[in-house]
């Protein structure tokens, strides 16, 4: 990112925020969908972290990273949007669990099938999964992020896989 740009961001320059969003707001977006189903969750939580990311811009030490920290932003807010809708119950039940009958059945891309397949776990799984495998964070940390223990952590992750490899299996790729 334009150390230039993000200057003219702190000064609350419009011209530079709108560069800013139309740069960032599709690899944000997805992020949002990985973590949320609803559209108007993934709206309304990438409206918030663009806000974050504008009022906390001072706290941004190297403009070299700024991709990885407006996506952190991201991923916190949808953590928030989870916990505070009660959507990140960290148990399966068997109705939570659809039959691999009940998905699409499409023939899409193996990235966008895995992406898409995400939406048929449970949320508190889908949160661990894209925490772990895709943005990286320990087990430990994870913990911490959703108050849970680093077993339920583990055990939610391997709950994870093996239901993705469930569905991978029922469809051609």
């Amino acid at each position: 990112m334009n150390k230039e740009l993000l200057i003219q961001c702190q000064l609350k320059d419009r011209n530079a925020q709108r560069k800013v969003y139309e740069l960032m707001a599709g690899k944000l977006f997805a992020v949002c969908k990985r973590y949320l189903k609803n559209q108007e969750d993934c709206e309304e939580v990438l409206a918030d972290t663009f806000y974050k990311i504008f009022t906390k811009l001072d706290q941004l030490q190297d403009e070299n990273v700024f991709e990885a920290w407006a996506k952190k932003i991201a991923v916190n807010e949808c953590l928030q949007k989870l916990r505070s809708s009660k959507a990140l119950p960290l148990s399966v039940d068997n109705d939570e669990v659809l039959e691999s009958s009940d998905v699409e059945t499409d023939h899409i891309s193996l990235e966008k099938d895995i992406l898409k397949l995400l939406n048929y776990l449970p949320e508190g799984c889908r949160a661990i999964f894209n925490l772990f495998a895709i943005e990286g964070y320990p087990h430990k940390e994870i913990a911490s992020m959703l108050s849970i223990s680093e077993g339920t952590s583990k055990s939610q992750l391997n709950f994870a896989r093996k239901r993705l490899q469930q569905l991978l299996a029922n469809h051609t790729i």
